[in-house]
């Protein structure tokens, strides 16, 4: 395993791959989605002991309404599992849960879960696990102006539309790690993502492990980030 110098503070995680794990293995998708909340649970678990501060899950985005209801269905009852199953241990470990996302277009049992979740973790001081539902990042960005233009903001700033954004509070990710091999960030946190670095790995996201994480942020520490200056101070370079 290599050895991890520094940890970065926030690391997002696009989870992708699941229905290509069952494909690969000729089983229903949704058998790929219950691997992928076991993925889920042994990331949270390594983020948590190795000292990351917040750890980012897109989990079911806006466009996933697209899929086939009975997938859709199912995955929402995944969470609902989750949530439940997970939610005496995070309180216990001091882990912190936190959704974004348009959660009232949710079901309401589920809704109300989360809601829950929210509030029974919210004074944890550990690991902020934060996991987007329903989160796009550009619908994100429309209700974040709609909530100003409703207050009669005039004149918009970056402070305005930061602290109007679900992840209000919480740093921007130093690092976004998408697996399955695809290179995009497909709708996912489009404005805290701007300085981010980014890691695309092949790998689908149940066969994700504490392991190639370490590597990765390993490759991470790396890298120089300039945040658009050189040494120097010249601050030509983007």
């Amino acid at each position: 395993m290599p050895k991890i110098n520094s940890v970065p503070k926030h690391i997002a995680f696009i989870m992708d791959g699941n229905g290509r794990w069952a494909a690969k293995r000729m089983l229903p998708r949704n058998v790929g989605h219950r691997e992928g909340v076991k993925a889920l649970r042994r990331i949270i678990r390594h983020c948590s002991s190795i000292g990351v501060s917040v750890a980012s899950f897109y989990a079911f985005s806006t466009e996933n309404w697209k899929r086939p209801k009975e997938e859709v269905d199912a995955l929402f009852e995944m969470v609902k599992h989750f949530v439940d199953n997970e939610l005496e241990r995070h309180a216990r470990e001091g882990i912190k849960l936190r959704f974004m996302g348009d959660i009232d277009a949710l079901p309401a049992e589920l809704a109300q879960r989360i809601c829950k979740a929210q509030s029974v973790t919210e004074n944890n001081t550990g690991l902020v696990c934060n996991i987007g539902l329903n989160y796009g990042a550009r619908q994100e960005m429309v209700r974040c102006v709609n909530g100003l233009l409703a207050r009669g903001v005039k004149e918009i700033g970056e402070s305005d539309i930061t602290e109007g954004l679900d992840t209000y509070g919480l740093p921007d990710p130093d690092l976004i790690i998408r697996t399955s091999g695809e290179m995009r960030l497909s709708n996912f946190m489009l404005w805290q993502s701007a300085y981010s670095e980014l890691f695309f790995t092949d790998t689908l996201w149940p066969d994700f492990k504490a392991k190639e994480m370490d590597y990765i942020i390993s490759r991470f520490n790396r890298r120089e980030r300039r945040y658009g200056a050189v040494k120097g101070g010249d601050k030509d370079e983007k």
